[in-house]
């Protein structure tokens, strides 16, 4: 409701006329704005029949040279057709030709099998004739060289002859002086030999006396051992050896004497001192240990056989002996491992008996 007929009830007026006048200005107002609806509208309008027109242009171009394009293809598959033809054509040809090619190479296929057959025969022949040439070629060389050897032997037997004739001339006249020295060498002779005879008996008798001497002091020394040790079960006497039983001295598969072999070494060192200081010191004489074992195997970090483990029993035992006194060049160690039993069976006691150390009082 406008100002001027508010005023004009407030006036307390009754006129229509205001109310029909805003009736008119809105009437007015919606007219104005349908215009506008409607102007744009066509300008939108006018907007997209002015691009379909575009558009419709660039597909009546577009059509135009997709018919230009259409006509080229159509040449082109023209093209193409002759072509084909053109190359069907070679194909067939060039099939042709495969097939006498082929033949051809079925022909030289053939040819070259023939040939290479040909060829190892002919290589086979060439080596089987190598080799006859290279045996003949060694007789030939090996003749050559024997003929040159003979041709050289000759020259120096003909040399060798005529040397060997001049050393016979001068045998003959040095035996003829060895002939003459002869007849006084026997002379000399029948009296040498009489004194040989003599200095062989006379060393003979000599040789014996120092045997006798030294088997009397070995009797003697082992006389004294055995009032020293004793009579015991593991220490006898057999023959010209003194025999100690391993158990005695060592420890089951050791080396290093025990107390009691130290006890009982000790008294056999006493004894050899007190019987070498009576013996002459023309007796060249040597107390000889031995070391054996039986033959149950032995193999340890220290030893690797039964050998071993013998020699170094014996060598333990001069060891001690020269600790004691003895004189070292007096004294021989030797190992004889399991080798030379005194009992040949295998139950225990044979096996113990065989466990042994030896001793010789002997000559050098």
């Amino acid at each position: 409701m406008s100002l001027s007929h508010r005023r004009r009830r407030q006036e307390g007026g009754d006129d229509i006329w205001p109310g029909f006048v805003d009736a008119l200005s809105t009437l007015l107002l919606v007219l104005v704005f349908l215009l506008s609806i409607f102007a744009l509208a066509q300008f939108f309008m006018g907007a997209a029949l002015s691009g379909r027109d575009e558009a419709l242009a660039q597909l009546r171009d577009q059509v135009a040279e997709l018919g230009q394009l259409l006509d080229l293809e159509r040449s082109t598959n023209r093209d193409l057709r002759n072509d084909l033809n053109q190359l069907s054509a070679s194909l067939q040809s060039i099939r042709s030709e495969r097939d006498d090619l082929d033949d051809q190479l079925s022909a030289a296929q053939s040819t070259l099998e023939n040939t290479r057959s040909k060829l190892e025969a002919a290589q086979n022949e060439a080596k089987t004739r190598g080799a006859d040439l290279a045996e003949l070629q060694n007789r030939y060389d090996e003749r050559t060289t024997a003929l040159r050897q003979e041709k050289e032997l000759s020259a120096q037997a003909r040399r060798q002859v005529a040397d060997l004739e001049a050393s016979l001339i001068a045998l003959k006249q040095q035996l003829a002086r060895l002939e003459a020295a002869l007849d006084a060498s026997e002379k000399r002779d029948e009296q040498q030999k009489a004194t040989i005879v003599d200095l062989g008996r006379r060393l003979n008798v000599a040789l014996a006396s120092k045997v006798e001497e030294l088997a009397g002091y070995r009797s003697e020394f082992f006389g004294r051992l055995r009032a020293v040790l004793g009579q015991r079960q593991d220490i006898r006497i057999e023959g010209d050896r003194f025999i100690f039983q391993s158990e005695l001295l060592f420890a089951s598969g050791s080396a290093a004497l025990g107390f009691e072999g130290r006890t009982q070494m000790r008294q056999v060192a006493q004894t050899l001192l007190a019987i070498g200081r009576d013996i002459p010191g023309d007796i060249d004489w040597i107390l000889r240990v031995d070391g054996h074992t039986d033959k149950v195997p032995i193999q340890t970090a220290q030893f690797a056989n039964n050998w071993e483990l013998s020699a170094a029993r014996a060598i333990s035992v001069v060891q001690f002996l020269i600790s004691e006194g003895v004189p070292p060049h007096r004294l021989a160690a030797a190992g004889f491992g399991e080798y030379q039993p005194i009992a040949s069976g295998d139950n225990a006691e044979d096996l113990r008996r065989n466990r042994r150390i030896e001793m010789r009082f002997t000559q050098r």
